[in-house]
């Protein structure tokens, strides 16, 4: 099924598939659904697409008006495939693209904050669960009124232990679940255990 930019400065353009079954494009009613519950808090943000795929989702970013996107993933056809989207939508101006692992570049010890962190791991495999646990131990990684998303199979939907992140709201659309995550306003108003 072709993948294409819903809206925004790239609305229209399609956008290639990772060859291969390695990565899992979100569906484009998900996308759309995703970016209208985030709504005008996009322009002008940062956004950080970890195992970003094809790029759909941080691209979807960027055409609606993100200031910057950091697109991470480890498998070099990802890579290629990114840079080749951000080539046909005319968007690769305001995009980073890496290749690393993405809980490697989630333990740096000295990361960028961003407004919206976007989580869309290989299915079953409890991949989300740690990430969503490396963001919560290092909490730099998003700006104080950050949202995390994580895309997840319904089915792998498990409560986590977290101490500075909490969840705030689940869609579900098919097979495919969205969950939002931002600071705990308790953890963060709390003292300073280590002082």
């Amino acid at each position: 099924m072709p993948i294409r930019v819903i809206a925004g400065a790239a609305k229209g353009r399609r956008l290639k598939m990772v060859p291969g079954d390695t990565t899992r494009p979100v569906m484009d009613r998900v996308k759309e659904a995703l970016f209208n519950i985030l709504g005008r808090g996009i322009v002008g943000s940062s956004f950080l697409d970890l195992f970003a795929g094809t790029g759909s989702v941080g691209i979807e970013a960027l055409s609606r008006g993100a200031g910057r996107v950091v697109f991470i993933d480890r498998h070099p056809l990802a890579i290629r495939t990114i840079h080749e989207n951000l080539e046909r939508t005319r968007l690769a101006d305001r995009a980073e693209v890496l290749r690393a692992d993405s809980l490697v570049y989630l333990r740096h010890p000295r990361p960028e904050a961003f407004e919206y962190v976007y989580v869309a791991p290989p299915q079953y495999k409890g991949v989300w669960k740690e990430v969503l646990l490396a963001l919560d131990e290092n909490r730099a990684h998003l700006q104080p009124e950050g949202v995390v998303i994580v895309q997840i199979d319904p089915h792998e939907r498990e409560e986590v232990s977290l101490r500075a992140l909490r969840p705030y709201d689940e869609r579900v659309y098919g097979k495919t679940m969205l969950w939002f995550f931002e600071h705990d306003a308790d953890e963060e108003s709390a003292p300073n255990r280590s002082g």
